[in-house]
């Protein structure tokens, strides 16, 4: 894969920016993760304003800062990031004020968008997943197979996941405290505000999704600390008084050890999701997973990573397809990474 960020400099406030990769992973596709113009007027007091607008990633990952929507510390993303890379991305206008303080500094965010209706269909239909697979705009994600009556597959069926599904307009609040030598805190609030019951004539549902995410950062010494925390639920309502809802959480902890060339880092996580319907038996999965990754970078333009991730869960709809429940899966990829 490849990506690439340009970025203009149009006036001494405005500024352009676009975010393109090429991606494998799924099947070879070229698409957009970010296009926004920014104004941020220059400020000589402690308060600083700005406004963006187009198409952006939520402030939520302390993890994924690199182009991308990559991390510098591994080369796969922890289920939350993994889960925002795919299905969530802010197509509206956000405003942002700024307080600088002698020691700390204080940020507000918060944004009013669209075209975010099918957020939650993945963790629903598939799950958690901890992939690389990032979506840009114009993407079709792969849905799980189904198996009909026959007991043969169905074709894998595809959706965009930015699209409009009804009329509401979705929001989210950020609110992040830093500190040079302390560390970061931030606390987000997303709800898509989506009509449960609507959908596309093709069958793809609006998704009624909200949650609150919290993250936190910091330093001991040459260890780099991240901690990040999701709760929340998604809902879709079929036919008329039956609502199908499903609970979802996840949380991480990673430690990444700064040592010149060397970076090593582990993570740690836990996921489940917990769905019941009016009528019907509660169906979900619950799972931990643990990721070890090696990095070389021996000149500024290379980096190689080794990473091995394990991951144990339990999800009751294996069951509906013949399997056991329970999976244990290793996964060990080496990886090399060309950045200029």
């Amino acid at each position: 894969g490849a990506g690439i960020v340009g970025t203009a400099q149009l006036t001494p406030a405005l500024l352009a920016l676009a975010e393109i990769q090429f991606q494998t992973t799924d099947r070879p596709t070229v698409s957009v993760l970010e296009a926004y113009l920014r104004y941020r007027p220059v400020a000589l007091s402690r308060w600083r304003w700005s406004v963006q607008a187009g198409a952006f990633f939520p402030p939520i990952s302390l993890e994924n800062d690199a182009i991308g929507w990559t991390s510098p510390w591994t080369l796969t993303p922890s289920a939350i990031n993994s889960w925002v890379g795919e299905e969530l991305r802010v197509i509206g206008a956000e405003g942002h004020v700024e307080w600088r303080g002698d020691v700390n500094t204080v940020e507000l965010r918060s944004a009013l968008f669209r075209r975010n209706d099918p957020a939650g269909n993945l963790l629903v239909d598939r799950g958690w997943s901890l992939s690389d697979l990032t979506s840009g705009l114009g993407s079709r994600l792969r849905e799980p197979n189904a198996t009909g009556g026959d007991g043969e597959p169905s074709p894998a069926s595809r959706y965009d996941p930015f699209q409009n599904i009804g009329s509401r307009i979705g929001w989210y609040a950020d609110m992040e405290w830093h500190a040079p030598g302390l560390g970061r805190v931030n606390l987000m609030r997303y709800d898509n505000r989506a009509d449960p019951a609507a959908h596309t004539a093709s069958g793809v549902f609006a998704w009624h999704t909200w949650f609150t995410a919290m993250g936190a950062s910091t330093d001991t010494g040459p260890i780099r600390w991240i901690a990040q925390a999701m709760d929340g639920a998604t809902v879709i309502e079929p036919t008329d008084g039956v609502q199908f809802k499903t609970g979802f959480r996840s949380a991480f902890l990673l430690a990444g050890w700064n040592r010149g060339q060397w970076r090593p880092a582990v993570r740690i996580e836990h996921f489940s999701t917990q769905g019941w319907s009016d009528a019907g038996t509660p169906q979900g999965e619950h799972g931990n997973a643990i990721t070890a990754a090696l990095n070389w970078r021996p000149r500024d333009w290379l980096r190689l990573t080794a990473e091995v991730l394990r991951i144990d869960s339990t999800r009751t709809q294996r069951v509906d397809a013949g399997l056991s429940p329970a999976s244990t899966v290793t996964q060990v990829q080496l990886g090399v990474r060309l950045i200029y």
